[in-house]
């Protein structure tokens, strides 16, 4: 969690717990914007030794030196003070770029993805909404199994709908193509 202590030096401290190093309530949801992402990896960014001073340095001057310029020399002078722990810097690093908005955290993943691309890889927000995308399909694919199995064979019916299920692989996952295709090759007279 984030530091609610400032330290010696350091501009300012994190305004609270719950807006710095708070994860979503709707985390879950389809769509998250670049600032939720940012508030449910908070914790995990700021983990004792999750992100090296270097690294932390080598993003705030991208902030500041490229296009779209971010942070202001003034701020990116205010975290990259020396003087302040690392932990207090990074997390008001991060609650300012919740304030400033959209743009300016989309342009944090940017840098952070040039700089920690490992580290980037691993974010809680990256991996939130696979399971759910695998579950989307999953029972998808057990609905159309069971229409198959459970309707009466209607042989003006059932062809349109094999049809629709034949061409179903192309659209839904690959781990779930290989059950539908094994259905249809029994179901059809295959092996």
């Amino acid at each position: 969690m984030c530091m609610t202590v400032t330290a010696p030096g350091a501009s300012r401290q994190c305004q609270t717990q719950a807006h710095c190093c708070g994860v979503d309530s709707d985390s879950s949801r389809r769509y998250q914007t670049y600032c939720d992402r940012l508030v449910q990896d908070t914790p995990f960014l700021t983990g004792h030794g999750r992100l090296s001073e270097q690294q932390v340095d080598k993003i705030i001057l991208q902030l500041n030196r490229y296009y779209p310029q971010i942070l202001t020399n003034k701020e990116a002078e205010k975290f990259r003070n020396p003087k302040a722990a690392l932990r207090v810097r990074l997390c008001n690093l991060l609650s300012h770029l919740q304030q400033s908005g959209e743009r300016d955290c989309q342009e944090f993943y940017r840098a952070l993805y040039i700089h920690a691309q490992p580290l980037y890889s691993c974010l809680p927000s990256r991996h939130a909404l696979r399971p759910l995308g695998f579950l989307a399909c999953l029972s998808v694919a057990v609905g159309l199994a069971l229409l198959i199995y459970c309707c009466p064979p209607d042989p003006k019916v059932l062809p349109g709908a094999r049809r629709v299920l034949g061409f179903s692989p192309v659209i839904i996952e690959r781990h779930i193509s290989r059950y539908l295709l094994t259905f249809l090759a029994e179901d059809l007279g295959g092996p």
